[in-house]
């Protein structure tokens, strides 16, 4: 099988394992947090949330029950944005939708920056400023995305709409990553659980934030493609195997550890 080949199906993988994990983590948000915020229990949201409902502090509140609602959008129908099949044959709802999607992008990116500095977040300062870089990014593509949408220019808008979709899941990588670590070492290493605080969490809001991995993960597998040189076809196509791998082992690590519990 030529370089080039392998590659596009490695590409592939990567994005379909992206995909049943976020899917997956859709479905925890409605079986915990719609689930509970329909049966008035909102202070549930407390048991994997950092202040997550704060008794007296309804804007607050109100931000974090949006906050959670377009969640669902992110991590349900991002992904289906790429799809070429959607994208093909339904092209006034890949329309529609990416307008939903921009919205809930930039609502989720500005209240998250809000929680963050207004009610405090887990970790310490450095994840709160990776944290804001983040909603930057954001705020940066979703406009990039929209202007080259304007012009018509649909190549350069399908590359920027992902790069929107990576930094936007920068929350779910973070979850997804630190399972994998946990899982590897058996334990909480390089941090302190109760504080959430230490150097690998500080690396890791870094990594997923500030400086996304996945985001560089993507720009070496369109370099390599476009340049067609086996030399960096090989090395991005390893590079996609680890990603895979680290994938599938936090995603396995979240399921078990952290979404099915609250989904029962």
């Amino acid at each position: 099988m030529k370089a080039n080949v392998i590659h596009r199906v490695l590409s592939r993988v990567c994005f379909g394992v992206i995909t049943f994990g976020q899917w997956f983590f859709g479905a925890y948000i409605v079986l915990f947090y719609y689930r509970s915020a329909l049966a008035g229990d909102f202070r549930k949201w407390n048991e994997v949330l950092p202040h997550g409902y704060i008794t007296g502090d309804w804007f607050g509140n109100v931000l974090m029950g949006l906050h959670v609602l377009v969640a669902l959008v992110l991590v349900g129908g991002g992904p289906l944005q790429f799809f070429p099949v959607i994208r093909n044959r339904f092209p006034a709802f890949h329309r529609s939708f990416g307008k939903v999607y921009l919205v809930a992008a930039v609502l989720v990116s500005t209240a998250g920056m809000i929680f963050t500095w207004a009610r405090g977040s887990a970790g310490d300062t450095g994840m709160a400023v990776s944290i804001t870089l983040q909603g930057g990014y954001i705020l940066l593509f979703a406009w990039i995305v929209i202007r080259l949408a304007l012009r018509r220019d649909i190549r350069k808008h399908e590359v920027w709409a992902f790069r929107l979709f990576l930094v936007t899941s920068g929350v779910w990588f973070f979850r997804v990553f630190l399972m994998a670590w946990l899982l590897v070492n058996g334990r909480p290493a390089g941090f302190d659980p109760h504080t959430f605080s230490g150097p690998f969490l500080t690396f890791l809001s870094v990594a997923t934030y500030a400086l996304p991995v996945m985001l560089g993960v993507y720009e070496l597998y369109r370099y390599a493609a476009e340049s067609k040189r086996n030399g960096l076809l090989l090395a991005s196509s390893g590079v996609l195997v680890l990603a895979i791998l680290l994938l599938c082992t936090g995603i396995a690590g979240a399921i078990m550890g952290m979404w099915l519990p609250q989904m029962r």
